[in-house]
C-alpha cells in the first residue's frame, strides 16, 4: 500500500506540551555532570554559581528576544526561518548544515549513549567497556548497539505523527522535573553544614582547582579565559530551548504560545540548575565535585544522600532524562530540513510530510546521521567545538531582531523581545565576550566547528549552481516544446 502524503502540519500541541518540550529538550545528562569540569577551572562554590547563572541569564535573555521572531514567523523550522529572512539564504543555510551535520545530530548521539552508560548500571551487560561488534579496524560496544537502537525507536514513534512525540515528551519531562526536585530537596534536607561552611568560607576565590586540593590564580586575562571554558559545559547542558520553534507549524496559538513556553521552559530549568548546583556544594566538598569519578557528581552526591542506592536512583533519573531529551531532540530537528527542503537547499523528499504530517524521510534522514556519529565515538570532542558556532548563530539570530526592525518597521509583532534593546545588547556583548575568550584560550573548541561551518559555504553554491542548471534546462525544455 502507497503511503499517502499531506501537505500540512497539524497543530496539536498545546501551551504546557510546548513548555515541556523547552525544558525536556534542555535537560538531558549535562547537570548531572558537567559542574566537575566548572569547578576544576574556577575552584570555588561562589564562582561555580556565578557560570551557571551567566548562562541562565544569556539562555533567559536569548529566549525571550526569539519570542519576537516567533511571533512575526509562526512556521515550521525556527531559527533557520528567522535567519532568513533577517539576513539571506546562505546565512540560514550555513546554520542548517551545522545544524544537520553535528548541532543536531551529534547531541542525539551523545545523549543517546548518555542513556546507554546509565543504563549499564543497572545492566552490566550494556557496558561501554564491553565489545559486542569486532570489525578489525573500530569496534562496537553494547551501549552504542543501545543508543541506536533508542534513537531508531523514537523516531520510529515521532514518525507515526506528533501525538505520540508529544504525549512521551510530556509525560518524560514531568517526570525528571520532579526527580530532579526530589534529588534537591533531599540533598538540601541532608545538607552537611561542615562542608557547606568550608565550601563557602572562600567562595570568591577564582583559580583552577587541582587533584591535590590546592588552587592555583589567573591573570586577569586568564581568569575571563577560564570562565568562558567553564561556560562550555554550562551552555551545552542549557542548550536546545529554542527547538520549540522549529515546530512552529504544530502549536496551537503559535504566536502566543512558543513565546511564552520559551520563557516558561527555560526559567524552570535555570532555577533547576541553580538550586541543584546549590544542592552539591552543601552535600560534596569542592574537591569531590571537581574530581568524582568519570566527572559524574550526581551520582556522587546520591551516593552521599541515599547511600549505595544512590547509584541506582541516579541511573533511574538519567535515563528518564535523557530519554525525554532525545525525544524532545527527535521530534523537533526534522522540522528544520524540512524548511531546508522546501527552500531547494535539502533533498527533495525530506520536504514532504507522509500520511501522519510529519517529515517522515527527514526524521530517518536525522536518524541515520545521528546512529553514524553513535558509532563514531566523536560526537563528545564534536559537541564541545560546535558550542562556540551554536552561541556565535543566537548573536546573529538576536541581532536579525534589530535589522527586521529597521528593513520591516509596519511588520505585525504580536509580541516584542522583552527588554529591547537593552537586553538584546546586552546578550550580544556577553555572547562575544565568551567567542573571543574560546578563540584565545581554547582554540581546540573555536577552529573545527567554525570549520564544519564554513564548509558549507562552497556546499551551498553547489547546490544553488545545480539549481540553477535544473531550471535552465526546464527553460529550454519549455523553449523547445512551444
Amino acid at each position: 500500500m502507497i503511503e499517502k502524503e499531506t501537505t500540512q502540519f497539524k497543530p496539536s500541541l498545546k501551551l504546557m506540551d510546548a513548555t515541556m518540550l523547552v525544558a525536556g529538550s534542555m535537560i538531558g545528562s549535562g547537570i548531572f555532570i558537567v559542574s566537575a569540569d566548572i569547578t576544576r577551572n574556577v575552584g570555588s562554590s561562589g564562582w561555580l554559581l556565578v557560570v551557571w547563572l551567566i548562562t541562565g541569564f544569556m539562555t533567559l535573555t536569548a529566549a525571550l528576544s526569539y519570542g519576537e521572531l516567533s511571533a512575526m514567523f509562526p512556521k515550521a523550522g525556527g531559527q533557520y526561518i528567522y535567519l532568513k529572512e533577517a539576513y539571506n539564504p546562505l546565512i540560514s543555510f550555513l546554520y542548517g548544515w551545522s545544524f544537520f551535520t553535528v548541532i543536531q545530530t551529534a547531541t542525539i548521539a551523545a545523549v543517546g549513549v548518555a542513556f546507554a552508560k546509565f543504563t549499564a548500571y543497572l545492566v552490566p551487560e550494556l557496558s561501554e567497556d564491553l565489545v559486542a561488534i569486532d570489525l578489525g579496524f573500530f569496534t562496537i560496544s553494547p551501549a552504542q548497539l543501545l543508543a541506536i537502537g533508542i534513537i531508531i525507536l523514537l523516531t520510529y514513534i515521532n514518525n507515526r505523527g506528533v501525538n505520540g512525540g508529544k504525549m512521551i515528551q510530556t509525560t518524560f519531562t514531568v517526570a525528571k522535573l520532579l526527580s530532579l526536585f526530589g534529588l534537591i530537596a533531599f540533598g538540601l534536607f541532608f545538607l552537611d553544614k561542615g562542608i557547606w561552611k568550608t565550601n563557602w568560607e572562600n567562595m570568591w576565590v577564582l583559580g583552577p582547582l587541582s587533584a591535590d586540593g590546592n588552587i592555583g590564580s589567573y591573570t586577569t586575562l586568564a581568569a575571563f579565559g577560564a570562565i568562558a571554558a567553564a561556560m562550555v559545559g554550562s551552555i551545552f547542558s542549557s542548550d536546545s530551548w529554542h527547538n520549540v520553534t522549529f515546530i512552529a507549524g504544530e502549536i496551537k496559538n503559535p504566536a502566543r504560545n512558543i513565546g511564552l513556553s520559551l520563557a516558561l521552559g527555560t526559567i524552570i530549568v535555570t532555577v533547576l540548575y541553580i538550586l541543584t548546583n546549590v544542592m552539591y556544594t552543601g552535600v560534596l566538598s569542592l574537591h569531590d565535585i571537581a574530581y568524582a569519578d568519570k566527572d559524574r557528581v550526581a551520582v556522587s552526591a546520591a551516593n552521599h544522600i541515599f547511600g549505595t542506592a544512590g547509584t541506582i536512583i541516579i541511573a533511574l533519573m538519567i535515563m528518564v532524562s535523557t530519554f525525554g531529551c532525545n525525544n524532545g531532540l527527535i521530534m523537533a530537528g526534522a522540522r528544520v530540513y524540512y524548511s531546508m527542503a522546501k527552500d531547494g537547499l535539502f533533498f527533495k523528499k525530506v520536504g514532504t510530510l507522509n500520511k501522519n504530517a510529519v517529515p517522515g524521510f527527514g526524521l530517518w534522514i536525522q536518524c541515520i546521521f545521528a546512529c553514524l556519529w553513535c558509532i563514531s565515538g566523536k560526537y563528545g570532542d564534536l559537541l564541545d567545538m560546535i558550542s562556540f558556532v551554536v552561541v556565535m548563530f543566537y548573536m546573529l539570530t538576536i541581532f536579525g531582531i534589530f535589522i527586521l526592525r529597521k528593513k520591516r518597521p509596519d511588520a505585525e509583532r504580536p509580541y516584542k523581545a522583552f527588554g529591547y534593546p537593552v537586553l538584546p545588547i546586552i546578550y550580544m556583548v556577553m555572547g562575544l565576550a565568551f567567542c573571543i575568550l574560546l578563540i584565545i584560550f581554547k582554540p581546540k573548541f573555536t577552529w573545527p566547528g567554525l570549520i564544519i561551518t564554513l564548509i558549507g559555504i562552497p556546499i551551498y553554491y553547489l547546490i544553488k549552481g545545480s539549481i540553477a542548471r535544473q531550471d535552465l534546462k526546464t527553460k529550454d525544455t519549455v523553449d523547445v516544446s512551444s
